[in-house]
């Protein structure tokens, strides 16, 4: 599993934009700027919609207050689901980053088995910050919780 201090793996990832997904290399979009990147295991899935997203969207403006540059979202689903959900609860404050292969997740070692629910292999709830492709702080959720990778969480962190 990644750690503090280490540096994000280059895998390829699909960032869903109003022209279309746009394909991008992890080492590429973390490079030279402060991102709050937070995972989950599914766009649309109940605790995602409910909670994680919306924290995110609605605590966006405190998060760069306090020095991020960018906030980004990461689900093993494809680029158009990815921007789907932004549009339907997301903002312009959030980048979709698709990693449909689960290419990032393995990368970082944070994958989970959800196919007791028909998921498959996905991305365990976890949130980072990583400060020029370096991860300054990580967040990982332990089965079924929904405490520190939450915005506000992170906001403390900041």
């Amino acid at each position: 599993m990644i750690n503090k201090g280490d540096k994000i793996p280059d895998v390829k990832l699909v960032k869903a934009t109003a022209e279309g997904p746009q394909q991008i290399s992890s080492s590429e979009y973390f490079a030279g700027k402060k991102v709050a990147l937070f995972s989950v295991p599914g766009a649309f899935t109940p605790t995602c919609s409910a909670k994680h997203l919306p924290g995110y969207v609605e605590k966006a403006a405190d998060l760069k207050a306090k020095g991020v540059d960018e906030i980004a979202c990461t689900a093993v689903n494809d680029a158009f689901v990815m921007g789907a959900w932004n549009d339907a609860a997301g903002s312009e404050d959030v980048t979709m980053l698709a990693d449909g292969n689960g290419e990032f997740a393995q990368a970082v070692g944070l994958t989970m088995d959800g196919s007791g629910f028909g998921l498959g292999q996905r991305g365990q709830r976890f949130s980072m910050i990583v400060n020029d492709g370096v991860v300054e702080e990580l967040n990982v959720e332990a089965p079924g919780d929904f405490k520190v990778s939450t915005a506000e969480y992170m906001l403390d962190q900041l």
